[in-house]
């Protein structure tokens, strides 16, 4: 009897030893409006938490803000042509909810939906597949002082505007994405305060979660129902979690962290539950009253496609007494829970972001995500590094992030094989850009940006992932 995994590859594979991708696979790069759109003030856009967090001394390094990032608002036919000349197959971008619906709440501001409008028939004139994301963080600054996400009714405001926002570009964008990264939305702006809006209290991070997932429900509902035919999902930043050794504490600690990163979306959106394991966990920190009959219903509404972050590994072990407080990306202070855990340096090689380059990581977390939830078409909508980048004699060459790029996608390919229905595969990140509360200090880009004279230079990792899209695979090792 013919094993399938081992035909599948065999078909993915080249005499010559190239690995080669199935016909269609959707090649892309992603971007998020805060990142790289600037013009914060310009045609009828009000400020968002980001505007508002940037702008507060001491919140982001060396004081940078998103005013100007890339000029994306005023350079996207150009950028367009840029997609194009690399050979990108779809482009992964976010909707400024504070562009086209000023203030969170009444009619569309059309100067805001005519700047996308612009950019979707662009993208469509270059061949080019746009995939919408919703929400990349921006929440509408009146809505925060409402609130924000740990109050129920911002979910409600958030599927106002998602339907608002379908009803002008639905009818030439096919792929729509509620949320990118709530798991960064909740517990690190209403955890540990590293990001917008910089609230640290873990009750109210714990509610954002709820209503973060509660608002895609609602949003996954309201687009069905205009049009089925839409390809609808969200997208999580997963990671695979390891415990440092086999000891029980150790077990546990590896079990906490995948609760509090992983499952804690997961299960509600897959499987219409919170794991039993979590809210015992987050016992210590909320009563779960926020949750009402009928939300879990809504939240776990099926979609047709599920984007996947992927950047590490988690390494844990049991708290040792005394130790040091890991990066907020890890385990921010008032995340709940982040007190049972440690997070072990392996002596692994990192980005320039510290976080540890771990291709396997990702085979195991498609593999458990297509054998722990309902089957689903996967994408991989981020997926990249940042390196130190010098520009020398007019050109970028970062062999660091391009031996990034082939191994993860060695590993998507791996996936594959195995029978992971893996569909696409866009890189973070197109270009160079805001990046958060590090500013512009951290460079994830394939293409440079020269942030005065915002002179766009594809690096050799862009010139090389072109090559991958056109030969639709790798070569041989």
């Amino acid at each position: 009897m013919t094993n399938p995994a081992s035909s599948q590859t065999a078909q993915l594979l080249d005499k010559g030893g190239q690995v080669t991708f199935p016909t269609g696979f959707l090649w892309g790069a992603a971007t998020a409006a805060y990142q790289i759109e600037g013009a914060a003030t310009e045609d009828g856009r009000t400020p968002s938490i980001w505007d508002t967090f940037s702008h507060t001394p001491g919140r982001v390094v060396q004081g940078h803000t998103g005013d100007v990032a890339c000029d994306h608002y005023h350079r996207f036919r150009d950028d367009v042509k840029l997609m194009a000349e690399l050979g990108l197959k779809s482009y992964r971008f976010s909707v400024s909810w504070p562009r086209v619906q000023p203030g969170g709440s009444g009619p569309a501001n059309q100067a805001g939906l005519d700047f996308y409008r612009r950019l979707v028939d662009d993208l469509l004139d270059h061949g080019i597949e746009p995939w919408l994301t919703l929400y990349h963080w921006d929440l509408p600054q009146p809505l925060e002082d409402a609130g924000g996400w740990p109050l129920r009714d911002t979910a409600a405001r958030f599927a106002d505007y998602a339907e608002l926002t379908h009803a002008a570009l639905g009818d030439r964008v096919r792929y729509w994405t509620t949320f990118n990264e709530p798991w960064c939305s909740a517990f690190l702006g209403y955890g540990s305060g590293a990001h917008a809006p910089g609230r640290s209290d873990a009750a109210a991070s714990v509610r954002a979660a709820h209503h973060l997932m509660l608002g895609h429900g609602l949003a996954v509902q309201a687009l069905r129902a205009a049009r089925p035919e839409h390809d609808l999902g969200i997208t999580l930043n997963l990671y695979a979690v390891s415990p440092q050794t086999d000891t029980p504490a150790d077990a546990d600690a590896a079990r906490r962290i995948d609760g509090l990163a992983n499952r804690v979306f997961l299960d509600p959106i897959l499987h219409g539950a919170y794991p039993a394991d979590v809210i015992e966990d987050l016992r210590e920190v909320t009563d779960f009253s926020h949750v009402r009959d009928g939300d879990l219903t809504t939240i776990s509404t099926p979609l047709s496609v599920l984007g996947v972050n992927y950047y590490s590994r988690h390494v844990v072990a049991a708290p040792v007494e005394g130790a040091q407080p890991e990066p907020y990306w890890r385990a921010p202070s008032n995340w709940p829970g982040s007190e049972h855990v440690r997070f072990v340096t392996r002596g692994v090689p990192v980005t320039d972001m510290d976080w540890e380059i771990d291709a396997p990581g990702l085979v195991e977390v498609l593999q458990r995500v297509n054998r722990e939830y309902p089957e689903l078409p996967l994408y991989i909508t981020e997926n990249g590094s940042a390196f130190v980048d010098e520009v020398v004699d007019g050109e970028v060459d970062d062999p660091d992030r391009l031996a990034y790029f082939d191994s993860h996608l060695r590993a998507c390919h791996e996936a594959i094989a195995a029978g992971i229905p893996l569909r696409g595969y866009f890189a973070w990140s197109l270009m160079d850009n805001f990046e958060w509360s590090w500013g512009y200090t951290k460079r994830f880009g394939m293409v440079y940006v020269d942030y005065d004279s915002q002179l766009r230079i594809p690096k050799s990792s862009a010139r090389w992932y072109a090559e991958v899209i056109r030969r639709n695979g790798l070569a041989a090792q």
